[in-house]
């Protein structure tokens, strides 16, 4: 029996087109070490963002693939997610211990952002990734509540705290390091410090993705944050309604500005669906987001229902994902994620690292 050839297999695995990027993994060089011994074939695929749930699928479709050369007997492939830094605005460093940084926001409060950041980076952590929570808002933190936690920050040094964990999320709230009745009654100034400590003074644990749940707004603090915090890309959330949907455009202006790319728009609360008769109604109107996505050039990310469900898991400190991950709602969600993941993965890289740093001292 004639032994396949390189070419051969690389011909019948180019028909396998990733159906998340539309793309073969031969021709994007996603496909590496092809071994070849008599009728046995090994090889491996590296994806560029995290897909546990989809891996065992396109490891048959691969095997299969390989399988039509004649002469293959037994194939070998190992598909892994390796997800790396990609650049940032001009000008601002890398995090350490951060690969991705992904701001979710809003122009205007109560359109689901902090829910939405919930749910999106227990996606990201389902299908392998690991995920970090900052939540930014410090006149209203949420994230305590919605990822069910509570206590304070520990410190080894005194100077760095470890962010708490719950449902595998490495978690950084102001509602960690003060009373829950407090008011956090602050200027501008002292907010955007505190933010700042907060992002930096964590001792963040090799994160492939940190979700920043911003505050709600194009103020002051919004936009250092965005110009200060190294951003691969933001998610703007709004509801379908057009009082959301003006201020949601000045907040994709607002990174636009600052050289923040825009991943995408996510419409919350699309559509209603009585859990009595099954009546589906739009009460906030229907399609803006997905207009408002079209008129400026940038991706629609999906609707999300006006459910009593989520608010209720988020209530209970429990959010969908995390709650019933197999649901209706926790896929839609995951493909949320899904999206995000790959347009980061199609971004720039980050280079930063390659280059030597420079330090200069006198000589006598």
């Amino acid at each position: 029996m004639t032994a396949p050839t390189e070419a051969s297999l690389l011909q019948a695995l180019q028909a396998v087109v990733d159906p998340n990027t539309g793309q073969d993994f031969v021709s994007t060089r996603q496909l590496k070490k092809l071994r070849i011994e008599g009728d046995q074939v090994a090889f491996e695929v590296e994806l560029g963002y995290p897909a546990a749930s989809q891996i065992p699928a396109l490891r048959k479709a691969l095997v299969d693939a390989a399988r039509t050369v004649p002469g293959v007997a037994n194939v070998s492939v190992e598909l892994h997610s390796k997800i790396i830094a990609h650049a940032v605005q001009r000008g601002v460093q890398l995090l350490a211990g951060v690969k991705n940084i992904v701001a979710v926001a809003s122009g205007k409060g109560g359109v689901g952002k902090s829910t939405t950041a919930a749910n999106l980076a227990l996606a990201l952590a389902a299908e392998g990734a690991r995920v970090g929570i900052l939540d930014a808002d410090i006149y209203g933190p949420s994230q305590p509540l919605m990822m069910g936690i509570s206590g304070r920050p520990e410190s080894q040094d005194g100077q760095m705290m470890e962010p708490l964990v719950s449902h595998g999320i490495q978690l950084m709230s102001i509602g960690f390091l003060v009373a829950e009745d407090q008011a956090m009654i602050w200027r501008g100034p002292m907010a955007t410090q505190a933010l700042d400590q907060l992002l930096r003074q964590t001792r963040w644990q090799d994160l492939d993705y940190l979700i920043i749940d911003m505050p709600p707004g194009t103020g002051d603090i919004q936009l250092t944050l965005s110009q200060r915090v190294p951003v691969t890309g933001a998610v703007i959330v709004t509801t379908p309604q057009d009082i959301a949907l003006i201020d949601a455009k000045k907040g994709l202006k607002m990174f636009e500005k600052v050289g923040v790319p825009i991943l995408g728009i996510v419409e919350n609360m699309a559509v209603h669906v009585c859990t009595n008769c099954g009546h589906a109604e739009h009460i906030f109107g229907a399609d803006g987001g997905r207009k408002m996505a079209e008129a400026y050039g940038v991706d629609y990310l999906g609707a999300l229902p006006l459910a009593m469900s989520i608010r209720e898991q988020a209530d209970a400190g429990k959010p969908s994902v995390a709650a019933e991950p197999e649901g209706e709602v926790a896929g839609l969600y995951k493909a949320l994620a899904r999206q995000v993941a790959i347009k980061i993965a199609k971004q720039a890289k980050d280079y930063s690292s390659k280059f030597p740093s420079i330090s200069i001292s006198k000589t006598t």
